[in-house]
């Protein structure tokens, strides 16, 4: 709806999302499957402030969401992840298929600063198995998102 260019990536996914996801190599092996390097795959992580609101951060899949850092690009005194049984419910998604946009309301969104300056960037499409190519300035434009440095 917002007419930006992406495109549509599709791979098979006969692991098990939740043992990939605790390993820490679901991107890697999203960058694997579609033959694209591992840093331009980013995941997309739901966190909740100390104050009770939710936060969405986009990161390198390979990487580590910084929780402090987060925090203060949020303006909060501290974030934590929320626990994989809300994912769902607070976006409409499910662990491995979360994808920035499209969630079920507009939650305050940073994507890495690593993304800057990359022609495109891989999020989820919003279903395990989809990847979506697409510019991440753009990105950040239907997101409403900012860039900041957030990964450890």
């Amino acid at each position: 709806s917002h007419h930006i260019p992406y495109t549509l990536h599709a791979y098979a996914s006969k692991e098990a999302v939740d043992d990939v996801a605790e390993s820490g190599r679901l991107g890697v092996i999203i960058a694997e499957k579609l033959g694209i390097p591992v840093e331009a795959v980013f995941k997309t992580l739901v966190t909740q402030g100390a104050h009770g609101g939710y936060y969405v951060f986009v990161v390198p899949a390979a990487g580590e969401l910084d929780l402090k850092k987060a925090a203060r690009s949020v303006g909060e005194k501290s974030v934590s992840m929320i626990p994989v049984k809300d994912i769902n419910k607070v976006t409409g998604y499910i662990r491995g298929g979360c994808s920035p946009v499209g969630m079920k309301k507009a939650y305050v969104t940073r994507i890495d600063a690593s993304a800057q300056g990359q022609r495109a960037i891989f999020v989820s499409a919003g279903r395990i198995g989809q990847q979506m190519e697409v510019n991440p300035e753009q990105l950040a434009q239907v997101c409403g998102a900012e860039f900041a440095d957030i990964t450890q």
